[in-house]
């Protein structure tokens, strides 16, 4: 899973679609994502009030289950960098890389000597706890990490090009919505000038070998500002948009189905 300079395949991968959580970290989350059918799952904990307690939950779950949990960190300086891979999870989101430093500091935290400076772990769930050589434990821990960078700012998108090339980033993601209001243009994502920025991400991305993904579209734009790019990883939504959303609409069928019905009358009266 891991993008390198010399290993790069011109292969195209699977497409991978992912669920994100904000509010619940329990690790049955994990396996209703699986049930539904999502490829993997996130656990956010920049949104809302999950920590590295539940990231730790869930990542075991999906170790278990064989459902990768990514575990998104509030940004590059984040304590919790290394720590979400530490915890189990297969993939580490950053928030927030402004700049090549940034995807440069990211990467040397998140991968071992001498592609980084990542502190040596004990034994790794990932790796479900076993006693290793540390040659080995940091050779099979890096064959299952991913680093991904998002790009959500005006500054991140005039940087692209050398955070797409810094060695160890695996994956350039935008944040859709605050792409779109680092660029002045809050809540309008079908903008042209924001098909453009994503456009403009997406051809750094397979110019240097990385991977490209999306996050919070809509799903009448994941065609164009998605899949026509050839993003790899979606994540389609998160769990609150789901419920909120999802139970809105089926109480909006709901409804119109009572409003059909015409109560009959009772007789005058009559006792219920």
């Amino acid at each position: 899973m891991n993008r390198s300079k010399t290993e790069h395949s011109t292969n195209t991968p699977p497409r991978l679609w992912g669920l994100a959580f904000c509010l619940l970290g329990r690790a049955e989350a994990i396996l209703l994502a699986r049930g539904a059918g999502f490829d993997f799952a996130v656990i956010d904990m920049e949104h809302g009030p999950l920590g590295i307690g539940e990231l730790g939950q869930a990542a075991a779950a999906g170790i278990a289950a064989g459902m990768p949990v990514w575990g998104r960190v509030t940004g590059p300086h984040s304590d919790d960098v290394a720590r979400v891979l530490d915890c189990g999870a297969s993939a580490v989101v950053v928030p927030h890389v402004d700049s090549a430093q940034d995807a440069a500091q990211v990467a040397r935290r998140c991968r071992f000597a001498p592609r980084g400076a990542r502190a040596l772990p004990g034994p790794l769930p990932a790796l479900d706890y076993a006693l290793l050589p540390a040659s080995e434990l940091t050779e099979r821990a890096e064959r299952g990490t991913r680093v991904v960078a998002m790009i959500e700012s005006a500054a991140a998108l005039e940087a692209v090009e050398g955070i797409a090339a810094t060695e160890g980033i695996d994956m350039l993601m935008i944040g859709s919505n605050d792409l779109a209001d680092g660029l002045g243009l809050r809540g309008q994502l079908d903008h042209p000038r924001v098909r453009e920025a994503f456009e403009t991400i997406a051809a750094a991305a397979q110019r240097h070998g990385c991977g490209f993904g999306v996050m919070g579209l809509p799903p009448q734009l994941v065609q164009s500002h998605g899949l026509a790019l050839g993003a790899e990883v979606i994540v389609a939504t998160n769990e609150t948009n789901l419920v909120i959303e999802g139970g809105a609409a089926l109480l909006e069928r709901l409804r119109a189905t009572e409003a059909e019905v015409t109560p009959a009358r009772r007789p005058s009266g009559s006792r219920p």
